[in-house]
């Protein structure tokens, strides 16, 4: 049996202990939503939004069906013609199998545009503590969840059968007064570790050693610390006749070097 990378009761744990405050990346993510979504000029009518947080993204999408972000999600086939994953994938324990849920969602020519944390995530943090945790114990524990590479994401697209798949990022570097703020901050955002295979033990001197060893690593003059998150965007359409494929291997009617105004030159076959 596959080892399954999240805890759904601890990740439902997490979340329930998110507070307001705390929700201001899931306020950004469904701000730039909106915005990548005006750029597509289409007017959609029938809008779904997975996520693990309603409130927030309701509030950004109201005509929306939202559906939370379970293994088996809830979404009519062919029913919408937008799909939006709110920033909630990179918990999935099946990234391709909610894309590919999410474009039977679809109707042909729809689109889907999904929003999940990406391999920068807290790249300081995680170097710091698994520095910290390797000097104390010789050992590392799971305590940050892995996250997905912008190509490797970006491929899952295809996989899942999206036509025209794009992939971007867009990072943001966040000031707290030390490490435990951002360690409190990440809970407030329902992002603790849900981790199916977490430690469950953690020596009582880690954190502190770890928030020494942040500060003098990432730390600013006036004391405070950033920590990078990393939002990476993807979007692809529902397959249909009218959009535009690549052209078929032999198909082109000009060679490269007349399109491009250069003489073709062959290869020097001298030794």
């Amino acid at each position: 049996m596959t080892q399954r990378l999240t805890d759904q009761t601890r990740l439902a744990l997490t979340r329930s202990r998110a507070t307001a405050d705390g929700m201001f990346l899931q306020e950004e993510a469904a701000f730039e939503a909106q915005d990548r979504l005006i750029e597509v000029n289409r007017r959609f009518t029938k809008p779904a939004v997975v996520t693990g947080f309603p409130e927030v993204w309701g509030r950004f999408f109201p005509d929306a069906v939202i559906a939370p972000d379970d293994d088996h999600l809830a979404l009519t086939p062919g029913a919408h013609d937008l799909v939006i994953h709110g920033l909630s994938m990179h918990w999935a324990n099946d990234p391709v199998g909610q894309l590919v849920q999410c474009l039977r969602a679809l109707e042909p020519d729809g689109f889907f545009i999904g929003v999940m944390f990406g391999g920068e995530t807290l790249s300081e943090l995680r170097s710091v503590l698994s520095e910290t945790e390797i000097a104390m114990s010789a050992g590392l524990s799971p305590r940050l969840l892995p996250m997905g590479e912008l190509r490797d994401l970006g491929a899952l697209l295809q996989r899942a059968g999206f036509a025209l798949p794009v992939a971007d990022n867009s990072k943001r570097s966040v000031s707290y007064a030390d490490a435990f703020a951002l360690l409190r901050d990440l809970r407030n955002m329902g992002e603790g570790n849900a981790l199916a295979t977490r430690a469950t033990r953690t020596p009582r001197a880690l954190f502190p050693a770890m928030a020494a060893r942040y500060g003098e690593a990432f730390g600013a003059e006036d004391g405070r610390i950033t920590a990078t998150f990393d939002l990476i965007f993807l979007a692809g359409w529902a397959p249909h006749e009218s959009q535009q494929k690549p052209l078929r291997p032999g198909s082109a009617k000009m060679r490269l070097a007349d399109a491009l105004g250069v003489d073709e030159t062959k290869p020097d076959d001298t030794p």
